[in-house]
């Protein structure tokens, strides 16, 4: 497992059988879109979440029947040997809901609270008391959640209404940067100042602009050594929501900047939730900071791969390698440092293959249809005929089976 050695220095923070922060590895993490209450959806989804490799998976609570529902999700998990952290995301009535029904703090790994709106006015003080109290009692950790589209807006008026004082006043981005920070670092404080030790705190503070995105966590880095979760709130859809969230958290992971992250993808109608979890997987792994599956290697095609037996080839061998990683991480040390190569035609397919731990170079349009097969450098075989995807899996499997060392019982 890769871990960068130029990280920033943060706190470790224990979230059930997780680590945040510290030396840990980054964390990746996720959020279910069903209806909490509803046990059936939630658990399946947590269980699909989970076996894409989300390290901690968060769940709404917003009402009682959600709330109630929690140490039961937790339950129907544990009997079926999912062991994943679960956090309760609250808003606005979190206070209550956990004074209500104390099963729901118990049966969560983590509680995440958004100080801009646990209360307006002489209410939110108390009330984010009463949250960070509860913490305390059953020992759990807290994500100080901000969030620019629900920023406490009292503190925004105040130092708008400062920096307008000012002889030079800054531009109005710049104070609402500067007042997500403040948000989450005095909020970070009050906890500890009503007992919350500072090895159970951690930031995020979520934007949906890249640039505002690095500028405030660079900002918090810099003033701070809690563990900071990133992530774009609000990316978008599909390429849009990819691109976006890589291109700001990937800034910042390169500058050492993130203990766990999650990228926030509006998936299609009735779409695939856990295409976020491989999203966040990819992009620490293409960064060299850990691995979590095979990394595939697969040209993109050209006029010499003008059928579409190459793609439905190459997207038939990725979809098999991610299928069977959960099994294959089970049963064998390292498999996920794996390179896999899959290339279309003669100009640099066997040399692609070569340099991958196992590779195949198959035909490109008017060659022979036939498909070299590379294992460490070196020509093993040659596939040809209808099953070539099939064989190359076979070949595949045999080559982890003798290759990595069986997991230690």
């Amino acid at each position: 497992m890769r871990i960068m050695t130029n990280r920033r220095k943060s706190s470790a923070v224990k979230v059930g059988k997780i680590t945040i922060g510290g030396h840990a590895p980054i964390v990746v993490q996720s959020m279910t879109n069903t209806d909490t209450a509803d046990v059936e959806s939630t658990v399946a989804q947590v269980k699909a979440l989970a076996r894409a490799g989300s390290e901690l998976v968060r769940v709404t609570v917003n009402n009682d029947e959600a709330a109630a529902a929690v140490p039961r999700i937790r339950e129907r998990l544990d009997a079926q040997g999912i062991d994943t952290p679960l956090v309760g995301d609250f808003h606005f009535n979190g206070h209550k809901l956990l004074k209500a029904h104390p099963a729901c703090a118990d049966a969560l790994a983590k509680l995440r609270i958004n100080p801009g709106n646990v209360g307006r006015g002489s209410k939110r003080d108390p009330q984010f008391a009463e949250m960070i109290e509860v913490a305390c009692r059953h020992q759990k950790p807290v994500r100080i959640g901000v969030n620019w589209g629900s920023l406490d807006q009292d503190l925004l008026t105040r130092m708008m209404d400062q920096n307008s004082r000012l002889a030079s006043p800054l531009p109005a981005l710049d104070v609402m940067r500067e007042a997500i920070v403040v948000s989450a670092l005095d909020s970070a404080r009050r906890a500890e100042s009503l007992g919350l030790p500072s090895d159970r705190i951690v930031i995020s503070a979520k934007v949906s602009g890249v640039q505002d995105l690095i500028a405030v966590y660079r900002n918090l880095a810099a003033r701070c050594e809690y563990p900071l979760h990133l992530g774009l709130t609000e990316a978008g859809m599909g390429s849009k929501g990819i691109v976006a969230s890589t291109a700001g958290i990937g800034v910042l992971l390169q500058e050492g900047i993130g203990d766990t992250i999650r990228v926030s993808l509006t998936p299609e109608p009735n779409g695939d939730r856990t295409q976020e979890v491989v999203v966040a997987q990819e992009i620490l792994q293409t960064m060299g900071l850990r691995a979590f599956t095979p990394m595939v290697i697969a040209c993109p095609g050209c006029g010499r791969t003008t059928s579409t037996y190459f793609q439905e080839l190459a997207q038939k061998i990725q979809g098999h390698i991610r299928h069977r990683m959960p099994e294959w991480r089970k049963r064998h040390v390292g498999v996920e440092d794996m390179t896999v190569a899959v290339m279309g035609c003669v100009v640099n397919g066997p040399g692609e293959s070569k340099h991958a731990n196992i590779g195949i170079s198959l035909p490109g349009t008017g060659e022979t249809p036939v498909a070299p097969v590379y294992e460490d450098g070196e020509k093993t075989v040659t596939l040809k005929g209808d099953r070539i995807a099939e064989e190359f899996q076979e070949l595949v499997e045999r080559y982890i089976e003798r290759t990595y060392a069986p997991v230690s019982r």
